[in-house]
């Protein structure tokens, strides 16, 4: 009856929301994509190769300020994408009763399943919307982001994934307090997986919000409380399974989307990657987003190829160090993430969890691989000056691509695909806040409510209402963060989830695993030292947005143009814009600080991997040498053969 009750309240909401979006805003017709008004840079750029080739016309797109697909046949995908999971967290309910079932759908779950799941987990709507954004607008420095998460998994296949699935039960509790001190050891454990899983969980619901209220124009606080709402469903009554089998649904979506866009994109220069990279780098409005946008440079230099810059590392990440720290931070951050870790009990024995991590790899590898293709395409058939015009950070980029490929704005073809596309980052997004929302659960209720609270003597029939309890709690959590969130950076979320991850939770993770000495000091000093070093690194690193620094680009380029006309020199209609923009730009940020009261970053790098995991890893390896354990050390043995072998999996489970 409950289930029932929740289920139409689910549906009610959904067709609420919806009703919003139904409502032409201003007039817009539903299936065009709206002129802007005032001239802008991109304009201009556009104009400025009016004498070009036929090639360069193509590739200049009319500037526009905002995306809006066909309604009907959106809201209809939307439905269907609803419809479908809600009808596997109905089938899932039925067959969820114990704790088992709740936390790892009863260790039920094949290999090949596990590993779509795993990739439905990992391919988040960051990864879908914000990478290819990030090489549209920055080139090979975005591709550092795409590359990064394919390595992620080789580091699980080979070191975590199968110690993991015999050593634990359901948490990275379970995994770390089998020789430790429970209690306290679960406490901290608790506290790292409900930082990680909240941060990540922030970014995706800002994401939604912003998707469905610049898509649907859907007030954002409606989209994030109807997303959080669905959610919330999906694993109060659904469990893991439900949640297993959503994110199997959204995989596959995802990946069809995916090479049905990268197709297209190799489709207009015949499958040749050469020829779209020898069009991308004399692209001219690639070449001047580059000069004026990324350089500040108002003149241009003399003899200097901006279009092969963008083909070159340091537009993003500046400092060599950084791209070092990205990928410190990303291969080792995946094998922390708690709800990765948690796909591993998922399994019923430890070969189906390589089996898992390959196929995971594969997909991954595969769909990282192709939204390069995206980006870059994206680059070229829109331009960077279009993408920036309707989002700033350039996550509308794969949606707009989508449209301009199928037909463009206001053809059957463009519509379908653009709507399937935005349903697919719907999907990405429920899948991925589900598996979230479950881990942060599992940790609060596993590890605190059940190990702590009443010693591991809970029955199943309370442990499952506890879970389902706090899944609520943290579904409800996520949503008012996500509403207070609204206008913050996201990346700096996804920074601080990858960032504790690797700095906290791994080193401990293979200390555990792997050193005999690693004891409950040990742990408690690399979770807390780890996290908290992770944490004040990012808050003062340049992943913050500081005005000030965007003041002094906008100086940059008002100083040079106002040179030129001190010396006499009359500046073009292009150069009249810029000017009028930069000092807008300049006017409205200068003197601001960030959210911590910063005019500048203090901390050099975007990302503190390279500095916060090797302290991470020493405070847990000096916590365990000052503070010895005999229990830890005689315990080791017992852990080493299940890890290998498997025996004892069973009996492990009731530690």
């Amino acid at each position: 009856m409950i289930s029932r009750f929740i289920t139409a309240g689910v549906i009610a909401l959904s067709l609420t929301a919806i009703g919003y979006a139904a409502e032409p805003a201003n007039g817009t017709p539903s299936a065009a994509v709206a002129a802007s008004a005032p001239a802008s840079a991109a304009q201009q750029a556009i104009s400025a190769t009016a004498q070009k080739p036929e090639a360069v016309k193509a590739a200049a797109p009319v500037a526009v300020n905002k995306v809006t697909p066909n309604r009907t046949i959106t809201i209809g995908m939307f439905l269907v994408i609803i419809a479908i999971t809600l009808a596997v967290v109905i089938w899932a309910a039925k067959n969820t009763t114990t704790a088992s079932d709740f936390y790892a759908a009863g260790g039920g779950i094949t290999g090949w399943q596990n590993g779509w799941a795993i990739a439905g987990d990992y391919m988040s709507a960051a990864s879908f919307l914000g990478m290819s954004g990030l090489m549209s607008l920055y080139g090979i420095d975005g591709f550092m982001y795409a590359v990064g998460p394919a390595f992620s998994f080789i580091a699980i296949l080979l070191v975590i994934a199968e110690p993991c699935r015999n050593s634990g039960k359901f948490t990275l509790g379970d995994i770390l307090s089998f020789r430790t001190s429970s209690k306290p050891v679960r406490a901290v454990a608790a506290i790292s997986t409900v930082t990680v899983s909240l941060f990540y969980l922030i970014a995706q619901m800002v994401g939604a919000g912003k998707l469905m209220q610049v898509l649907l124009n859907i007030p954002y606080r409606v989209s994030v409380m109807g997303v959080g709402f669905l959610m919330v469903g999906y694993v109060v009554f659904g469990g893991m399974k439900a949640t297993t089998w959503v994110q199997i649904i959204k995989a596959g979506l995802l990946m069809s989307g995916t090479v049905m866009l990268a197709v297209l994109v190799m489709a207009k220069v015949n499958m040749n990657p050469f020829t779209l990279f020898h069009d991308l780098v004399n692209n001219p409005l690639i070449q001047d987003h580059v000069r004026l946008t990324l350089l500040k440079e108002a003149i241009p230099k003399e003899g200097f190829d901006y279009g092969q810059r963008f083909l070159e590392p340091g537009l993003l990440l500046k400092n060599p160090l950084d791209q070092i720290s990205l990928g410190v931070a990303w291969a080792l951050g995946a094998a922390g993430l708690p709800h990765i870790l948690m796909r591993f009990f998922t399994v019923p024995s430890a070969k189906e969890a390589r089996k898992s991590i390959v196929v995971a790899l594969f997909i991954n590898s595969s769909f990282f691989f192709l939204i390069n293709i995206i980006g870059f395409g994206a680059a070229l058939y829109l331009s960077p000056q279009l993408i920036q015009s309707i989002d700033k950070g350039g996550n509308m980029a794969t949606l707009m691509l989508a449209q301009k490929l199928g037909g463009g704005a206001g053809s059957l073809g463009g519509d379908m695909f653009l709507a399937f596309i935005c349903a697919v980052a719907f999907a990405t997004i429920l899948a991925v806040v589900s598996g979230l929302v479950l881990a942060a659960s599992a940790a609060i209720a596993h590890d605190v409510y059940v190990n702590i609270v009443m010693n591991g003597k809970a029955d199943q029939q309370t442990q499952v209402k506890v879970a389902r309890i706090t899944s609520l709690v943290v579904g409800i959590t996520g949503v008012m963060m996500g509403l207070m969130a609204e206008n913050e950076n996201v990346v700096a979320f996804v920074a601080l989830a990858f960032a504790v991850a690797a700095s906290g939770n791994f080193p401990v993770i293979m200390l555990t695993l792997f050193w005999r000495k690693f004891n409950t000091a040990g742990v408690i000093s690399g979770l807390v030292v780890g996290t908290v070093a992770a944490l004040g690194l990012v808050m003062i690193s340049p992943v913050m947005t500081y005005p000030q620094n965007v003041a002094n680009g906008a100086k940059k380029i008002i100083v040079a143009l106002e040179k030129k006309q001190a010396e006499g020199k009359m500046l073009d209609e292009k150069e009249i814009i810029t000017l009028d923009k930069a000092q807008v730009v300049f006017k409205k940020n200068d003197g601001g600080t960030s959210m911590f009261g910063l005019k500048d970053a203090i901390f050099p790098l975007k990302n503190p991997g390279i500095v916060s995991v090797p302290i991470g890893l020493i405070a847990a390896i000096l916590g365990a040498l000052l503070f010895r354990e005999r229990r830890a050390e005689e315990m080791f043995d017992e852990l080493e053969v299940r890890q290998i072998t498997g025996l004892g999996v069973s009996k492990a489970s009731d530690h």
